[in-house]
């Protein structure tokens, strides 16, 4: 089938003389049509449609201007634009004041005039050509890369590289390239998976040559001690089950605001919020944690989530003591749990810019990722992960988080440093597993007597102390899941296999709950 020609309206009072410009055009396989004043220019955009406009500013009757009002009131998504000799400013902002699209200043010239044609009516179609030509070679060189013996470093660039092409199809879903990049998703987080299974435990004991990854315990230690220097207003958040692609959305709002350095750390496993958080403020692994301050560890199997964090604060102030850190203002920490408290402290942050340390957990993230699972209106508005990265450019855009970090911008001494305690994966494929009523309720990972599944699918572990976890009396085996699986008994297999595939989840191994960002933000006026 042929193309279809762009149409071209060139509205000027003195058409003749642009001929070699319209028979340019023509040559280059634009339909072009023409009108002396702007009064027939108006009558033509009411009975035909155009694809772009060029609009002469000093005209014999109605002017370029009021021809440019009357266009945009006919059609405002139409392209208009203006051709003057006038190169006045105020005539520029009065253009751009009445949505003008595009500006030159005559004599114009051929390539000038062909560049704003590529750049209004193909300017889509050679970025998708491009697009794909990078995308070719970049999932090319990604496969090639996971055949090599690959490094933490080199994961994150795998990780970043899929993630920045998954927000970059999120804008050509035509393309038909979404189920290519899934695929690779998926057989990278199948060797990433391997990886971490093979080299865990030499990971978190910093055996690994060339290449030893910050950990969850360093966080404290690496980026916030260093800043509290009695200047500094160090605000350190924490928001919980944040992923790389949310925070990369997070930081096209705020790149306006701060100045950001973006490095990477990986969580310790299991990837869920009582031992990876935990790990964070107490700069210590769960072992240790359990070992040394055994009146803040809160252990048991199936004890709620928010009974094992209940210590977060005394923690932090433990490590800074470890650390010989002294604050002349006691430490603040607020945990974000409920939209009127996170609007009261939004409402009062500014109090806190005297202090040299404030933490503030954000749970609104985690909440999101939980009810999309419980609730199916939520699932309807994200059903896939581009949904699901423009649900949470929603929440932030009118979140008291992002209320807190403008306000923050603002003042000379503040710094911040943003992280997470793990990420999330939408699983998609369950697998049977076999375990008692002992046994802990994660659909990522099973801690308990004898706990059992297919070795592919998971990671398994008989000594939980060579994870640095603490060790429960009653288990024989434990699992962590790999890749995408989620947990299933056998018992209403099918049943639950239907009620928890397409869910958000955390707690096991895969590049979106391992890799985190970890950010320092200085306000950029400043």
């Amino acid at each position: 089938m042929e193309k279809t020609k762009s149409r071209i309206l060139w509205i000027d009072d003195e058409i003749e003389l642009l001929r070699p410009h319209l028979i340019l055009l023509n040559q280059k396989g634009y339909q072009v049509e023409t009108a002396n004043s702007g009064e027939d220019g108006i009558e033509l955009v009411k009975r035909n449609f155009y694809d772009l406009i060029f609009l002469d500013e000093m005209m014999l009757g109605i002017s370029g201007l009021e021809t440019l009002t009357k266009i945009k009131e006919i059609n405002p998504y139409l392209p208009v634009v203006m051709i003057t000799k006038n190169e006045a400013e105020t005539l520029m902002e009065e253009a751009i004041g009445r949505k003008i699209d595009g500006y030159l200043t005559k004599p114009v010239n051929p390539t000038q005039i062909l560049a704003i044609c590529k750049r209004f009516l193909e300017s889509e179609r050679i970025n998708q050509e491009k697009l794909i030509q990078n995308f070719l070679l970049d999932t090319t060189s990604i496969r090639n890369k996971l055949n090599e013996i690959i490094h933490f470093d080199d994961w994150v660039n795998i990780y970043f590289k899929l993630v920045t092409w998954s927000m970059d199809l999120d804008k050509y879903p035509q393309l038909g390239l979404t189920d290519t990049l899934r695929d690779l998703f998926r057989e990278a987080n199948t060797v990433f998976s391997n990886y971490i299974e093979k080299n865990y435990k030499e990971l978190i004991n910093k055996e690994i040559k060339f290449s030893n990854p910050i950990l969850s315990p360093e966080i404290v230690e690496r980026y916030v001690i260093p800043l509290i220097d009695g200047r500094t207003s160090l605000f350190f958040f924490v928001i919980d089950c944040l992923r790389l692609d949310q925070w990369l959305v997070m930081e096209e709002v705020l790149q306006q605001f701060f100045k950001i350095q973006r490095e990477y750390y990986l969580s310790i496993l299991p990837t869920a919020t009582p031992y990876a958080r935990n790990s964070i403020f107490a700069g210590l692994f769960p072992y240790d944690i359990q070992k040394h301050y055994p009146q803040f560890w809160v252990g048991e199997l199936n004890t709620e989530d928010h009974k094992q964090n209940a210590f977060e604060k005394d923690l932090l102030v433990e490590q800074l003591n470890r650390k010989k850190i002294k604050l002349d203002i006691p430490l603040t920490y607020i945990k974000i749990h409920e939209t009127e408290f996170g609007k009261k402290i939004e409402n009062e942050i500014h109090k806190y810019v005297q202090n040299r340390l404030t933490a503030i957990v954000v749970n609104s993230v985690d909440m999101i990722a939980h009810s999309r699972s419980d609730f199916a209106i939520l699932k309807e508005i994200a059903p896939n992960e581009s949904a699901y990265r423009s649900l949470t450019r929603s929440w932030f855009n009118h979140s008291s988080l992002l209320g807190m970090m403008q306000t923050l911008s603002k003042f000379p001494n503040v710094k911040l440093i943003l992280t997470t305690d793990h990420g999330a994966i939408r699983c998609m494929r369950g697998v049977k597993v076999l375990g008692d009523r002992e046994t802990s309720t994660s659909l990522r990972y099973k801690f308990g007597k004898n706990v059992k599944c297919d070795p592919r699918y998971a990671m398994q572990v008989q000594d939980l102390t060579e994870l640095k976890l603490p060790r429960i009396s009653i288990t024989v085996n434990n699992i962590i899941a790999k890749e995408d699986y989620y947990f299933v008994y056998p018992t209403d297999f099918h049943y639950y296999l239907q009620r928890y595939k397409d869910s958000i989840q955390h707690g096991g191994i895969s590049m979106e709950e391992m890799i985190i960002p970890v950010v320092t933000l200085e306000p950029m006026n400043f």
